[in-house]
């Protein structure tokens, strides 16, 4: 009679059935894509890597143990790496154009840390290649292995002899296979059906008493047990991924543990699944939230990429448009580093199309400047042909003719475009003062216009005392069509002696002013009015002094516009989600506002000079 403590005992029919529920349990197990048994999916890693040295010094640990080294984190610093490599090239090219090179001769130094970073990388695959390779082998001997186990149980079913005294030889042909891990992927499930249906047909032999067998149930119950326990913990790991695998081993474990009582093995079976199933859906979510981060990451660059391939060339014209383009552009560049990984499959591919979109801007801004550069050239040539001419007529004594032809080559001059900044002041101050000098003697010429300036003194402070006349009762509206008419009386009236000029502008000026006040005429009709009558007091230094306020309105109008694009481009950048978001986009908008009506005035500025040379 057997001793009813040796484990080692045959059972009967009975754990058959529960035999086919470890048939479920791998059945079960089988669900999951076969990679995720013989690769390991790590999360991806969070760390950081600032230079290029530290990556290689972590690549040289990582080739030390290259069989255990984690595939993503090798990914990550690869990306690192090249993403510091390609912004070093890319400062290299653009310091080679800066420097006057141009983008089609501009050749990459060898880099010595990217010879050894490839020569890391490729030590690492070759010793994951060996591993693979041995991994391999290995499957393929184990393969062998359980073959020739399946033959040794065909042979103790075959045999005919008695399955109590082969029970032993069973059971060492079990640990064994149990003991024999992996085999090729293809082979797994005829594998196992083969030896299941050898074990079956060996207990459909056994006829074990019940001690026996309740004995062998409530040792298998108690590690089962033990097995849901582990797996219900799993639920509450932090590391998903790392919970996922752990499953897969108890999931192993549970398979090769024999049956329990037949009353118990759907309870104990439903339990495992259940905990199974926890951790299984939470290792689904959290790679569902990756590729969701991922994808929403995919968009945000999207947008980038767009906003950059949208960029309309044909209206960058001028030096200060092209800077403050490439402000937006280095902006989203600066965007772009802060957003993560795109899903892998497009994240090449996207950086690749804002790399080549940036290099496009950055090219065609190199051949603007060279052309622009070259254009100067031709405009500060033509200038000095000008200075030359203009010096050539400065002592001229023939005044009407002299100053007519002068002041056609100062419309000339306003044709010619803009110069380097380092020649522009000293060009304008040769070619003005050469017009300057004739100026001023043929006004010392034409000095007998006294008695004119006089006779014009009479009439402006007639006018002044139509102002004073000009009843508060008015009228708004009829005060002020008065009020111009006399203004407009005023700007025509010539000179006046220049001892008197002042105190009849202030004059003049006062009444103004408080008329603008009393009748609540708009501040920039004010302004204009004022610079119409100041017009005469312009010219009393000859129309050169005109063309000079004239330049100086023009740089005052180009400067005012690069300011009023500066804040609009801002606006472009603001919401108003938050009360101080909305204060600022307000005053924003107000200072474009105020930017709009200024360009405006300066506009009707330069028209009132414009009318002012003709006549």
């Amino acid at each position: 009679m057997m001793d009813a403590h040796d484990t080692n005992l045959p059972l009967n029919q009975g754990e058959l059935e529960e035999e086919k529920k470890t048939v479920e349990v791998s059945e079960e197990i089988t669900e999951t894509p076969a990679e995720d048994f013989t690769t390991e999916v790590q999360p991806e890693t969070t760390s950081k890597f600032p230079s290029k040295e530290e990556i290689l010094k972590r690549l040289k640990e990582l080739a030390q143990d290259a069989d255990n080294a984690n595939k993503q984190e090798i990914d990550n610093l690869k990306q690192s790496f090249y993403k510091l490599h390609n912004a070093e090239m890319e400062t290299a090219k653009k310091q080679f154009i800066e420097n006057g090179g141009t983008l089609e001769d501009f050749v990459p130094q060898e880099d010595s840390e990217e010879n050894e970073f490839k020569r890391l990388m490729g030590a690492i695959k070759e010793k994951r290649s060996m591993q693979a390779a041995e991994l391999e082998r290995q499957k393929e001997e184990n393969l062998q292995v359980k073959l020739s186990i399946i033959e040794e149980l065909k042979e103790l079913v075959e045999s005919g002899d008695d399955a109590n005294k082969s029970y032993t030889e069973f059971k060492k042909l079990q640990q064994q296979w149990n003991e024999t891990k992996l085999v090729p992927q293809g082979k797994v499930n005829e594998l196992w059906k083969n030896y299941q249906l050898y074990v079956e047909k060996f207990y459909d032999l056994l006829k074990l008493n019940n001690e026996f067998r309740e004995y062998d149930f409530k040792k298998n119950l108690e590690i089962k047990t033990h097995l849901c326990e582990a797996a219900e913990k799993l639920a509450n790991e932090e590391d998903v991924v790392s919970a996922f695998h752990q499953l897969q081993k108890l999931h192993q474990e549970f398979r090769d543990t024999g049956p329990v009582a037949k009353e118990l093995r759907d309870e104990i079976w439903n339990r495992f699944k259940a905990a199974s199933t926890a951790v299984n859906r939470r290792h689904q979510q959290h790679f569902e939230s990756l590729k969701e981060a991922e994808q929403h990451n995919l968009d945000q660059k999207t947008v980038i990429c767009e906003i950059v391939e949208a960029i309309e060339y044909d209206e960058l014209k001028t030096f200060s448009a092209w800077e403050n383009k490439t402000q937006e552009v280095i902006a989203l560049q600066n965007k772009w580093k802060t957003i993560g990984f795109a899903p892998q499959k497009m994240n090449v591919k996207i950086f690749e199309r804002f790399r080549h979109a940036c290099d496009d801007f950055f090219k065609k801004k190199g051949d603007f400047f060279k052309s622009l550069k070259e254009g100067m050239n031709e405009n500060l040539e033509k200038k000095k042909a000008l200075c030359e001419k203009a010096e050539a007529l400065k002592d001229s004594t023939d005044w009407k003719a002299t100053a007519d032809a002068l002041t056609k080559l100062q419309k000339e001059w306003k044709t010619i475009g803009p110069v380097a900044k380092k020649y522009s002041d000293a060009i304008w101050k040769r070619f003005i003062s050469a017009c300057d000098y004739f100026f001023e003697q043929k006004n010392k010429a034409t000095s007998s216009q006294r008695s004119v300036e006089i006779e014009n003194m009479e009439k402006k402070k007639a006018l002044i005392e139509k102002l004073s006349s000009i009843d508060e009762n008015m009228e708004m509206d009829e005060a002020s069509t008065l009020v111009r008419e006399l203004m407009k009386e005023w700007n025509t009236i010539g000179h006046v002696p220049f001892k008197e000029k002042d105190k009849l502008y202030k004059q003049y000026h006062g009444l103004i002013d408080q008329l603008f006040d009393r009748f609540n005429i708009s501040a920039s009709n004010k302004k204009l009015s004022n610079f119409r009558s100041n017009i005469n007091n312009i010219q009393e230094n000859g129309p050169q002094s005109l063309y000079r306020e004239r330049e100086r309105l023009t740089r005052t109008y180009e400067n005012m516009k690069n300011e009023l694009q500066t804040y609009e481009n801002n606006l472009g950048f603001l919401t108003s989600t938050s009360k101080k978001g909305s204060s600022l986009l307000t005053e924003l908008n107000r200072k474009v506002d105020k930017l709009k009506a200024d360009l405006e005035l300066v506009l009707q500025k330069i028209k009132v000079i414009d009318e002012s040379l003709k006549e």
